[in-house]
């Protein structure tokens, strides 16, 4: 059996992301989606549409902030900006403070800090999210992923929601499947 006794769906399976580009797993805890590598500007959300992604967490890990990083496009007429993280049935754990008008300039990485740290207790697929309502809502850093084509297989990005200000829905509901996939990193 080539994949062991691992039972799931391989494309589903993104642990094998959170060691890339760390440059010491000692010294600066964190998890990505993408590896540094092969990644481009790649569009965001909708103004007021949050853009969630799978996000592999480890059973114990604590994060407490998400960080996605803008392109070439800088945000312009910001009014809504905030993070969230999701479980892997799309119930929300935890939103950042709404950032509301804060400049987001291009190429650069935007921390948003959760209201409440979450520890991780059970290892899986979880959700980072983020929604920004702009005249011009920045590009970000990412790649471009396939849509789901085995049963089973989830979205590696996925939009939800409209007309999204300041709080973040407590579901991710009716998810959409996303060809961009941005860059997100948990701390």
């Amino acid at each position: 059996m080539s994949l062991g006794t691992f039972r799931g769906i391989p494309r589903n399976d993104l642990a094998h992301l959170n060691t890339s580009g760390r440059p010491d797993p000692d010294a600066v805890f964190h998890r990505a989606n993408l590896p540094r590598t092969g990644l481009d500007e790649v569009p965001a959300a909708a103004t007021g549409v949050m853009c969630s992604v799978a996000l592999y967490l480890h059973e114990g890990d604590l994060i407490s902030n998400l960080t996605f990083v803008s392109a070439g496009t800088a945000g312009a007429s910001l009014t809504n900006q905030f993070a969230a993280l999701y479980s892997p049935t799309g119930a929300l754990m935890a939103q950042s403070a709404d950032k509301t008008s804060e400049a987001w300039a291009a190429d650069t990485a935007k921390t948003f800090a959760l209201a409440t740290a979450q520890r991780i207790t059970k290892s899986g697929v979880y959700w980072a999210a983020l929604a920004v309502a702009a005249s011009t809502v920045p590009t970000l850093v990412g790649t471009v992923g396939a849509k789901p084509v085995l049963t089973g297989e989830g979205n590696l990005s996925q939009t939800s929601g409209s007309s999204l200000t300041a709080t973040a829905p407590a579901t991710i509901a009716t998810p959409a499947f996303k060809r961009a996939v941005p860059l997100v990193l948990a701390t």
